[in-house]
């Protein structure tokens, strides 16, 4: 109670009575009982007191047990009270302020054996509601067990059920209100299996009028339906990232299956490195059944698991790619036996011995044995001082040589495309062009890569020709004869060169000027055509005499359009939109072969970026405890085993990898899909349940 509270007078002593007779029906002291929120006690112990001049005894305690708002469902503290009071006027003073207060009262018998009875009668009660309350949750839970099993099957088919509904809601109804008629896409090859199933279900509707299925003509574009599997899925995603295929485009998927893990490995080409991708993919390969099953969060474990197909390709092709560079965590494997050796008539025990740095000659039979490394790169480069010199050259040009060839193939798929689609204008005005401008420069950078490997050896390597500056002078009509690196190496060179950059350069105007100008030449011709068709259309008139005299033509009489007239309106055709289109495909397209040949060094420079990163990784962490020996070494190979470790999975194989990955991704996108590929159509999301039954599991 308040401080006020505690100043009230005490309440007049009982009379000499009997309870019975004090406290009865007959007697003068009354009062009432019930509860009211706690925070309220204070203000409405002193309002009592004022209102009735103290002429009120309150007694209140704290319930502690929360109580249930019946109105908002929360939970409030409450406080229980007995107010004494003598008179009829105070009564309905106190129940008046108990009703502003919001309290409730409760109805309590003025003798004790009848509180007695009616405490007991109220104990019973909540004895026999908890027991009905303890039956109801058994009840309840048992009933919850027994559907718990067939709640996802329930949940399943009232998705299944709704979908089927809102797929109906997209149907028509026709002039009987009998029939519902629907227009969808469907697979040619799966119209069979569509018949049977619409028969099927007439059968076990029982209803008497058959499912009919009809072929329409329409003249809107389809969308594009690509049957993937859990193997080429992720591949076709990769595509579809960039532009769905059109109806009927060539789809590069197929392709980017074998050149997406192949340029991937000339970038991350390291044996060592691929066995660890590869072993990690196959892992997630071999168990993707119960991986499955445990649906996971984590968006990142996701996208691996997704991508785990391109990863173990893309692993198998890095360690083909190593073999090659002879490359296995930066150090290379002497198979077969090198090619280089100081000839012992040379150089001597102790020359070897106390010379850190030799240099072999290549130009006779002593230091080189006179044939190549059987299989990928001779590891007598993994400890030359002109290694990085020599790997440069080398990836540089196998960068070029590999990607024009995928440019190369990139514009014969547009020819594809062309004769599929009967384009016999884009065959001529853009196909050739392109194919003569990429074969007259790029494709003979490639034949002069091929020359200088076969034809130039070590003997003539002082004079051997810098393709780089073979390509400038060829734009400059530059011969210098001095140096004799850039002098003619071949005959007939400098008027070979003439010919093959004017006809490049007669490819620009030809891919400029032809075709908008053959478009505007069929324009003409179909709309002269469309206006003799119509003049003589208009001349077959046949008029006949009513009975009245006026006369009237057969096509007023119909009352409909002649199918002459009912043609589609074709599109209006503009020579100078068309003009600057084809100026902007010219433009992409011709600079685009300088800047995309460019964009494929990206090979070079990753692959020297990865095996350098690798190098360095070695010598400075791992090779560290590879030098002591004894104990001491064991220990320090044991420590920094792990750090080496770390930071080759981390840094190696997650990081590189990812910037390969990506830089790949951009090579297919950009250099590959532009010389053919449109991407400006819509996939074909056909009505199935195993989408619901996936969104019901993830549910």
């Amino acid at each position: 109670m308040s401080d006020r509270a505690a100043v009230l007078p005490p309440p007049p002593p009982p009379p000499t009575a009997s309870p019975s007779r004090t406290l009865g029906p007959t007697g003068n002291i009354r009062f009432v009982a019930g509860v009211v929120l706690r925070e309220r006690i204070p203000t409405f112990e002193r309002l009592l007191w004022r209102s009735c001049r103290g002429n009120v005894f309150l007694r209140q305690k704290e319930i502690d047990t929360p109580l249930e708002d019946p109105n908002t469902g929360e939970e409030v503290m409450k406080s229980v009270f007995v107010i004494f009071f003598q008179g009829e006027q105070l009564k309905a003073k106190v129940k008046k302020i108990c009703e502003g207060f919001r309290a409730t009262l409760y109805q309590c018998p003025e003798t004790a054996n009848e509180r007695r009875e009616m405490a007991a009668g109220i104990q019973t009660r909540i004895e026999d509601l908890n027991t009905v309350l303890s039956q109801s949750l058994d009840h309840r839970h048992r009933v919850l067990v027994s559907i718990a099993d067939d709640m996802k099957a329930w949940h399943m088919k009232v998705r299944k059920i709704k979908a089927v509904y809102h797929v109906l809601n997209m149907f028509n109804v026709d002039v009987t209100q009998k029939y519902l008629i629907g227009e969808c896409w469907c697979a040619e090859r799966h119209r069979s299996r569509i018949e049977t199933a619409l028969r099927t279900g007439t059968e076990r509707s029982g209803s008497s009028v058959p499912s009919i299925l009809n072929r329409m003509e329409t003249t809107e574009h389809p969308p594009t339906y690509n049957c993937t599997n859990k193997f080429t899925k992720v591949f076709q995603s990769i595509v579809d990232s960039y532009g769905v295929a059109g109806y009927r485009e060539v789809n590069p998927a197929p392709f980017t299956i074998v050149t997406f893990p192949f340029l991937f490995s000339l970038m991350f080409g390291d044996s060592g490195h691929g066995v660890l991708m590869f072993m990690a993919a196959l892992a997630m390969v071999v168990m993707e059944t119960k991986l499955m099953q445990t649906k996971s969060d984590n968006e990142i474990w996701n996208i691996f698991f997704g991508g785990r197909y391109i990863i173990l390709l893309m692993g198998g092709f890095s360690i083909y790619a190593g073999l090659m560079y002879n490359d296995i965590f930066s150090k290379s494997f002497n198979i077969f036996g090198s090619g280089w050796y100081p000839h012992p008539q040379r150089y001597s025990e102790h020359t070897i011995d106390h010379h850190k740095d030799l240099t072999l000659d290549p130009t006779n039979n002593s230091d080189y044995r006179g044939h190549p490394y059987p299989f990928g790169m001779d590891p007598v480069w993994q400890m030359s001082l002109n290694k990085i010199t020599w790997l440069n050259s080398f990836k540089m040009k196998i960068s070029i040589i590999f990607g024009v060839s995928q440019m190369f193939f990139g514009v014969i798929l547009s020819l594809q495309n062309s004769r599929y689609f009967r384009n016999s204008v884009n065959i001529f005005c853009e196909f050739l062009p392109q194919m003569l401008f990429l074969s007259c420069i790029f494709g003979y950078l490639i034949v002069l890569i091929l020359y200088k490997w076969i034809a130039i050896n070590a003997t003539m390597s002082a004079c051997a020709p810098s393709l780089l500056i073979d390509l400038i002078n060829m734009f400059l009509l530059n011969y210098p004869l001095e140096p004799c690196s850039s002098a003619e190496f071949y005959d007939g060179q400098k008027s070979f060169q003439s010919f093959l950059l004017l006809l490049a350069l007669v490819c620009v105007p030809w891919l400029l000027i032809a075709k908008p100008i053959i478009l505007k030449r069929q324009h003409s011709k179909k709309q002269v055509q469309l206006l003799n068709n119509n003049d003589e259309f208009e001349g077959r008139k046949s008029t006949e005499i009513n009975l009245d005299g006026e006369t009237q033509t057969s096509k007023q009489k119909d009352g409909r359009k002649d199918s002459h007239t009912g043609h589609e309106e074709e599109e209006e055709f503009s020579f100078g939109e068309a003009f600057v289109h084809q100026c902007i495909h010219t433009i992409e397209y011709c600079l685009g072969c300088i800047s995309h040949t460019a964009s494929y060094l990206r090979l070079w420079a990753l692959s020297l970026a990865h095996a350098e990163l690798s190098e360095v990784l070695w010598n400075m962490v791992f090779r560290v405890a590879l030098k002591m020996s004894g104990y001491t070494g064991l220990i320090a190979i044991f420590i920094l085993f792990t750090p080496w470790a770390v930071l080759t999975i981390a840094i190696l194989l997650l990081m590189e990898g990812l910037s390969a990955f990506l830089h790949t991704l951009r090579l297919h996108w950009v250099e590959f899909q532009s010389k053919f590929y449109k991407g400006d159509g819509y996939l074909f999301d056909p009505f199935r349940f195993d989408k619901i039954i996936e969104v019901s599991a993830d549910d």
